[in-house]
């Protein structure tokens, strides 16, 4: 397996041809992605090639609209390439995107990339697929093109979660609102942060339960609150608590990730740290004092101990 960074007009490596491709952002790498590799995967084993995702970094609409404000992703590009592995992608292509890559036709894009670079022989893609200068093809157009140019394609349906279509923006929605389950529902596993720990106030170790401050975490923050969380330090899994969020107790207002590690001892300081968000336990509010905090504490590590397992 290979994951190919390639400038969008250069011939990717003789491994990454002639196999079955699929395009996207793949943000998130959720349920409805998931499926598009796997019929990728399918398509591939029957042409006797590599199943191939191509994606983009960075992604097009910060090219398209560069003073637009920021937004965290849900997967970095190499947690995305990753995971597009682990669903059954041989090669991930990540192709540079540039004004001139935007500004290729449908056709132009179909023959340029899809055909002469890639060669491909079958192509799959959602039923909400767009390509090409202003995202004016559609799986209609390029239904047509494959046709014409003998090659198979497989428009996929949409996978659905309570009746609606998994999405990444469905994905964010849930996690910023806290709803940490209904997102490890849309994505079929944990949503996870990754960043390194970093010195706090050292507040929690003068009341019993220190926490592992996590900064630098280039993707999407789950809303405000507490959750029973699984920690992953030096190779090994931890059960934690972790609070999202200012500690108003304190009157802190820094929006921060603290994460108490249950019945881990050690010094975990400027180590790199991934958190799972495995269930929500209540909503961040403040407490009178210590002693009342402390109190919540203890239920709050004793859920999640059970909640983690």
């Amino acid at each position: 397996m290979a994951t190919v960074p390639l400038e969008w007009c250069a011939y990717p490596p003789a491994e990454c041809t002639r196999g079955a491709v699929t395009i996207g952002n793949f943000d998130g790498v959720h349920r409805g992605h998931q499926a598009l590799v796997a019929a990728a995967r399918r398509h591939a084993d029957q042409v006797r090639g590599p199943a191939v995702v191509v994606t983009f970094d960075p992604p097009p609409h910060l090219v398209l609209h560069p003073d637009a404000a920021p937004r965290s992703p849900l997967t970095t590009l190499a947690d995305r390439a990753e995971l597009l592995h682990q669903a059954g992608a041989d090669h991930v292509v990540i192709l540079r995107t540039s004004p001139a890559l935007l500004a290729l036709s449908a056709e132009a894009f179909f023959e340029d990339v899809i055909a002469r670079q890639l060669g491909a022989k079958a192509v799959v893609e959602g039923y909400d697929f767009r390509f090409g200068r202003g995202r004016a093809g559609t799986n209609a157009t390029l239904r047509e093109l494959c046709a014409a140019a003998g090659l198979a394609f497989e428009e996929v349906a949409p996978v659905t979660y309570r009746d609606e279509p998994v999405s990444s923006s469905r994905v964010r929605s849930a996690l910023v609102n806290g709803d940490v389950a209904r997102a490890a529902e849309l994505l079929a596993r944990p949503y996870r942060i990754a960043g390194t720990v970093v010195t706090g106030a050292k507040r929690g170790r003068t009341i019993g339960f220190p926490t592992a401050n996590l900064a630098g975490v280039p993707t999407v923050l789950p809303g405000n609150g507490v959750y029973a969380v699984r920690a992953e330090v030096d190779g090994r899994a931890w059960p934690g608590a972790a609070n999202v969020g200012p500690n108003p107790t304190f009157a802190e207002d820094a929006r921060k990730v603290e994460v108490h590690l249950i019945d881990f001892a050690g010094d975990v300081y400027g180590q790199p740290m991934a958190v799972e968000f495995v269930s929500r336990l209540r909503d961040t509010r403040p407490f009178a004092g210590a002693a009342e905090l402390v109190a919540q504490l203890q239920k709050d590590v004793e859920a999640a101990r059970a909640a983690v397992g």
